[in-house]
């Protein structure tokens, strides 16, 4: 019988744990706790966040709730990947976001810090939510390190409705990068669109009823077309997914993706220059049985494998 638990003793780049998934200390995918980031890979932060929810609020629960939903998948590596992501990078949980004596967990420039923080290190950052908003800071830390970036946005909203910069607000954060050259609207993409929102600032969108009419693969090659050879940013608001697959979140849409076309499209996506990522909006209060939290927590190790198959390949 074993007398450790990964989360507290393990080591990072030990791949999958095949541990009970009921007991033992919760972390993503049974990754080991760390703040000491030398010559770790990625770190797995989580941003207790939902004051910016204009729905129903409780997405500050998602990052627990994408954790502890984690535990039953850790077992192995994910399928159909070849490589164990936790094998082939060093991954921590880094734990979460949170308020201390430099800042206020709502205020941008405190997020901001946090995910500068990793990324200073030399580390990627795999942020999880938290409301949409979270995405507005760790986006102006990345440009911070790598410029102007393209975003392939998966949302059942354009999140581009018009901002000052100054009010927090989950629909507004793709409006103010693209204002501020943060993101590249004309190398980025946003894809299971289904609500109304006439400008487009420039954003190709793929609608909902676009995916469910084409293959994923002709999803992944207009994706691969639009963004290119530039530094990419992959944020998923779990409000992509029809409500039959994600009920628990603040902004639930009828007509949306299935969890293996968002994860088919995601699968196809190896070799862009993915420089970070976040999973969000996950509101556990409104979920069944785990299946929003379960869906959120197979879509961040399937961007942990794809960012492994994309480094080993192209950055």
């Amino acid at each position: 019988m074993s007398s450790w638990d990964n989360a507290i003793t393990g080591r990072p780049g030990s791949g999958a744990v095949n541990a009970h998934s009921f007991g033992g200390a919760v972390s993503f995918f049974r990754t080991p706790f760390g703040r000491d980031l030398a010559e770790i890979d990625v770190a797995v932060m989580g941003v207790p966040l939902d004051i910016a929810t204009t729905n129903r609020s409780g997405a500050r629960l998602g990052p627990r709730a994408i954790r502890n939903a984690s535990m039953s998948l850790a077992w192995e590596r994910p399928w159909p990947w070849k490589t164990d992501p936790l094998k082939a990078l060093n991954v921590v949980d880094y734990g979460d976001c949170e308020n201390d004596q430099s800042g206020d967990l709502t205020s941008v420039g405190h997020i901001e810090s946090w995910v500068s923080r990793i990324l200073d290190a030399g580390t990627t950052a795999l942020l999880l939510g938290g409301d949409h908003f979270i995405s507005y800071p760790s986006l102006r830390a990345h440009y911070n390190k790598h410029g102007p970036m393209a975003l392939i946005h998966f949302d059942a909203h354009t999140d581009t409705w018009p901002s000052s910069g100054d009010g927090v607000n989950h629909g507004t954060m793709f409006y103010q990068a693209a204002k501020e050259g943060i993101v590249l609207p004309e190398h980025s993409i946003q894809i299971g669109i289904r609500t109304t929102n006439d400008e487009t600032l420039g954003y190709d969108i793929v609608s909902a009823p676009e995916v469910h009419e084409h293959s994923a693969a002709a999803i992944v090659a207009r994706v691969r077309e639009r963004v290119g050879d530039h530094p990419v940013y992959i944020t998923f608001d779990i409000d992509c997914l029809d409500p039959a697959f994600a009920p628990g979140t603040g902004t639930p849409v009828p007509g949306g993706l299935s969890t293996l076309q968002a994860l088919s499209i995601i699968r196809g996506l190896a070799g862009v220059r993915l420089i970070g990522m976040d999973v969000v909006e996950v509101a556990p209060a409104y979920d069944h049985a785990e299946l929003t939290a379960l869906a959120a927590a197979q879509i961040a190790i399937e961007l942990l494998a794809l960012y492994a198959e994309c480094r080993d390949g192209s950055n």
